[in-house]
């Protein structure tokens, strides 16, 4: 079964940086595409960055390009997510999931992990 854990959300100041991190222990990350995804109480999981299994494309949300960076490290078979200039409305809990190609639809991703709570507040 596919496992993912994120890690590296917090509090941070607007304006600040935070870097989370997708990882997986029982299985290659280089064989899916991984998304990140966010949600808040009330509204629906959106998508926020994705890279395809080679690393070669990245997509992003146009709230957070420019901010954000998806990326891979193989020898550390995580993905991460660099985020910065963090604003207030970027408060949510972010999450990670793996699926056969980046798309930003949620329901298209097979497995995601328990998620990592981001709070931009000052």
């Amino acid at each position: 079964q596919v496992q993912l854990v994120e890690s590296g959300g917090g509090l941070v100041q607007p304006g600040g940086s935070l870097r989370l991190s997708c990882a997986a222990s029982e299985f290659s990350l280089e064989q899916y595409a991984i998304g990140w995804f966010r949600q808040v109480p009330g509204k629906e999981r959106e998508f926020v960055a994705g890279i395809n299994r080679s690393g070669g494309s990245t997509y992003y949300s146009r709230s957070v390009k420019g901010r954000f960076t998806i990326s891979r490290d193989s020898a550390k078979n995580t993905v991460y997510l660099q985020m910065n200039n963090l604003k207030p409305e970027d408060t949510a809990i972010y999450y990670c999931a793996s699926g056969t190609a980046v798309t930003d639809t949620a329901s298209a991703y097979n497995y995601w992990g328990q998620g990592t709570q981001v709070t931009v507040s000052s």
